[in-house]
């Protein structure tokens, strides 16, 4: 009969393996997405936030032109409820056509 032997784990690790992210969930979390000032720009990106959070409030959304006016800023606060949702929320955003950032 063999012994395994397990070397001794250390708790914290345990601990750093659990909290994958910095966020508890749910939380209200900002997303500022760019792109080029277009009629649509404001309806298309609460169209695509709306896939990921369907209780999104398209009234909390925050505008804020370039200074030349070629450009669009939007803060979006949206319900995060996992990272995976954030993740592929980032990723719909930065895949779309009309956007040119997402932080």
């Amino acid at each position: 009969m063999s012994a395994s032997i397990h070397p001794p784990q250390d708790p914290t690790a345990n601990a750093a393996a659990r909290k994958d992210s910095l966020i508890e969930y749910p939380s209200a979390f900002p997303i500022k997405v760019m792109g080029l000032a277009h009629d649509d720009f404001v309806h298309t990106v609460t169209h695509v936030v709306r896939m990921f959070d369907p209780f999104f409030d398209a009234a909390s959304i925050e505008l804020r032109a370039s200074s030349g006016g070629k450009y669009l800023g939007i803060t979006v606060t949206v319900t995060a409820t996992s990272r995976e949702q954030l993740d592929s929320l980032y990723s719909a955003l930065s895949s779309h056509p009309m956007v040119k950032v997402v932080l």
